[in-house]
């Protein structure tokens, strides 16, 4: 099985600007891609990471700049073997979830992320391709369908958690079991209860 997890190594988490500078939302994204790859590896596997840029990480790394589908795409069709693709995001992610993915039944398997987005999936299919733009979980249930692949959907908050806003710090403050919740932590982040809802502060 090849595993791959794809990376924005020149402009990471951007809808984070309101919160971290570019220094730190850099800083702030390796340590989340460091943190899905010891997940990883936990299940045995290991990862490589499909990088925007070079990048100094302890994987191998293949630079591909185009748009994450094309990039995505081109892994898929090279392939000879089953590819799991997860994203660098999932900071909840632990080897059990990531077992439960790879270990997924069907032609197709898909962990859904909040929003119709799709965090990661196994494919056994070798037509089967994906297409990450607008609501990608429904996407990709389309282009498996067309290609008569079966299809098992892998129910799991901590794959279906990615970080793209400030709210989706308070979950890795709060459930986070890699580095990333210690980064904030020392960087004055305390999560708060606003309205009944979790959410984040920072201490200056």
């Amino acid at each position: 099985m090849r595993v791959v997890v794809p990376f924005d190594a020149t402009d990471p988490k951007s809808r984070l600007d309101a919160v971290l500078d570019a220094d730190e939302r850099r800083e702030f994204a390796a340590v989340l891609l460091a943190d899905v790859l010891d997940a990883l590896r936990g299940t045995g596997v290991d990862p490589a990471v499909l990088a925007t840029a070079p990048l100094d990480v302890d994987a191998p790394v293949t630079v591909d700049d185009r748009p994450l589908t094309d990039a995505v795409n081109a892994v898929l069709a090279d392939a000879d073997e089953p590819v799991a693709v997860v994203m660098a995001d999932l900071a909840l992610a632990t080897p059990g979830s990531c077992r439960r993915l790879l270990g997924a039944p069907g032609d197709v398997a898909l962990a859904p992320g909040r929003g119709g987005g799709t965090n990661a999936l196994l494919a056994r299919h070798p037509d089967f391709r994906v297409d990450y733009h607008g609501r990608s979980y429904v996407d990709h249930l389309r282009a498996a369908r067309r290609v008569g692949a079966s299809v098992f959907e892998v129910d799991s908050h901590r794959l279906a958690t990615d970080v793209d806003e400030r709210a989706d710090l308070g979950e890795v403050l709060l459930h986070g079991e890699g580095d990333a919740p210690d980064w904030l932590r020392e960087r004055g982040f305390r999560p708060t209860a606003d309205g009944g809802r979790g959410g984040v502060r920072r201490r200056n």
